[in-house]
């Protein structure tokens, strides 16, 4: 019996990959870097006019409501660098919602702390297994890494839904949008983020706190590393220094719902 439970689902997994390959292979494979283009005086940065169109079409964001001053904090776990317990502890002191995309590496070495995200409330996403290009990966693989990690998180956390992915590297194609979002998952890129992530080259509290306050703006998705020290000495402050100016933190979450009430045929 046991036997032909492994057979059917072997082949149930071929068919469903043949099937979503022939629906990848009728999209482009250009790698795109992502990048967006700065705005000074905090205002609501944008991005290339192609790279709009394909998130538009394949479900995925970079930025909120730019009418509303709301923020949305996101971190890349890669790996743990000993500053992630520092940084949950201020979101929850401070009960600021946050998504933190992991990968394969981060839930085999980090799996206390992606408890205490979900106990706390906080989203985990996806960031691949390996961190490769998924535009550089052929279908099967790129399928395999996203869903490791899936896997790997129900299997810790007993939560079985994963819908939201960083893609690794920032590096994305129409093909990676097209079936990361047929798979079931929102592509989420940034409006800001500043270089933080060489943990050789930090250069203070101060430094990140200023990085930060210049560059947010109204609907911002924030890009945070949490191997920074430099980020996890910052953010009390720039979590109580932005709700001075106004600003509300909100979880990805709520942006979604709010895209799906626009979507409502409301008069």
């Amino acid at each position: 019996m046991l036997r032909k439970t492994t057979v059917l689902a072997s082949v149930l997994l071929l068919f469903v990959i043949s099937c979503l390959s022939g629906y990848a292979h009728a999209y482009e494979n250009k790698t795109y870097n992502w990048s967006f283009k700065p705005a000074k005086d905090n205002k609501p940065v944008t991005t290339e006019p192609h790279f709009i169109e394909l998130l538009e079409n394949n479900g995925g964001f970079f930025i909120g409501d730019t009418s509303k001053k709301e923020l949305f904090l996101t971190f890349d776990n890669g790996y743990e660098n000993g500053y992630t317990k520092e940084v949950l502890d201020v979101l929850k002191e401070k009960q600021v919602p946050a998504a933190f995309f992991v990968t394969g590496h981060y839930l085999n070495d980090a799996e206390d702390l992606v408890k205490r995200m979900v106990a706390e409330g906080h989203i985990v996403g996806n960031h691949s297994w390996h961190h490769p290009s998924l535009p550089e990966v052929g279908d099967g693989r790129l399928m395999e890494e996203l869903n490791k990690v899936k896997a790997k998180f129900t299997e810790l956390t007993g939560v079985k839904e994963m819908n939201y992915l960083r893609p690794p590297r920032g590096q994305f194609s129409e093909r990676s949008l097209a079936l990361s979002h047929k798979l079931g998952y929102t592509n989420v890129f940034w409006s800001m983020a500043y270089k933080d992530w060489e943990i050789d080259k930090q250069k203070g509290g101060q430094y990140a706190y200023d990085q930060i306050m210049k560059r947010i703006h109204p609907g911002a998705i924030l890009l945070i590393h949490s191997v920074s020290s430099d980020n996890a000495e910052a953010l009390p402050r720039v979590i109580d220094d932005a709700r001075k100016l106004g600003y509300e933190f909100k979880s990805l979450d709520d942006l979604m719902l709010q895209k799906e009430m626009e979507k409502l045929p409301f008069p």
